[in-house]
């Protein structure tokens, strides 16, 4: 996705851009010099020492609600690892003040003339919707496919393949859900390319949460009950829906909207078809760490 974007040159107002008094931007209490160009998003905010436990040094370190910041070196790459909390909502803040920080002046509150294009990659976890998808393994995520309608509030401009793709998906599946409209959003293709030698690659699915969303019963029927064994089907040009997760539509569609470069990989720790889950999905989550680590410095 492409967005319409704002490039007035008349200061933001305080309320729509939400400053603290010591200058950081409001939910991350960041400031501009303390993020790298690279950036590393993860849901948990343990997972953002699991990541800084390989920096060889870590100039920064910020924390504010469930939104944890450590920025230092791998093997001589600057890189940020954040906490985003679960779910798209989440992800708005954080794209959006990530974009502010490197973007926006916050001092003037003007947008700047010259933009800034960020690498921001999200490692998370995941179920699987495929029977061949194993267990452990990762899956890198061409497009995102979003339950979550994040991407409608915004003036967006959907690209040609993404438009392709949305429609195969309302031709080969009876979309039963009337207050949502699924929509297509795609990641950078030479980050994802970068993170796939040990990965497969299809579109993700972002539900609006953990349960009904992504079809899990406890105690209240869903509206649709055969909806993933649906999309597990759906094929266009031999790209399946692969997974299931709650973040990478709206990473992508406000990223590509903002000119950033973002890819997700997620560990599968789950399989929904086989109804398998991981014996010890942190020790798979802490490989896929290093083995992304090892990539951005490769």
């Amino acid at each position: 996705m492409k967005g319409n974007l704002n490039e007035s040159k008349i200061a933001l107002e305080e309320s729509e851009l939400v400053v603290n008094k010591d200058g950081s931007i409001f939910h991350l209490h960041l400031l501009p010099h303390q993020i790298a160009d690279t950036i590393l998003i993860v849901g948990d905010q343990g997972r953002v020492k699991q990541i800084s436990q390989h920096f060889s040094e870590i100039e920064y370190k910020v924390e504010n609600r469930e939104f944890v910041t450590h920025t230092g070196y791998f093997k001589g790459k600057r890189i940020s690892a954040v906490s985003t909390g679960i779910g798209a909502d989440n992800i708005d803040i954080v794209l959006n003040e990530l974009d502010a920080l490197v973007n926006i002046d916050l001092e003037t509150r003007i947008i700047k003339e010259t933009k800034k294009s960020l690498n921001i990659i999200r490692i998370g976890t995941s179920g699987a919707l495929q029977p061949d998808i194993q267990v452990d393994s990762y899956v890198v995520s061409e497009y995102g496919l979003g339950f979550d309608g994040l991407a409608g509030f915004y003036n967006n401009l959907s690209e040609s393949d993404e438009m392709d793709i949305e429609k195969a998906f309302f031709s080969q599946v009876n979309w039963g859900i009337a207050t949502v409209k699924p929509y297509i959003a795609k990641g950078d293709q030479e980050l994802i390319q970068l993170l796939s030698e040990k990965a497969k690659k299809g579109i993700t699915v972002t539900g609006n949460g953990f349960y009904g969303p992504q079809g899990r019963v406890l105690r209240i029927k869903t509206k649709q009950e055969n909806l993933n064994e649906q999309m597990a089907q759906f094929n266009y040009n031999d790209l399946k829906i692969m997974n299931f997760e709650m973040e990478t539509s709206a990473l992508y569609s406000l990223g590509g909207m903002m000119g950033h470069k973002t890819a997700t990989i997620c560990a599968i720790i789950a399989n929904r078809h086989l109804k398998q889950y991981s014996e010890n999905y942190k020790k798979t989550v802490d490989e896929m760490i290093l083995y992304v680590l090892d990539k951005l410095v490769k």
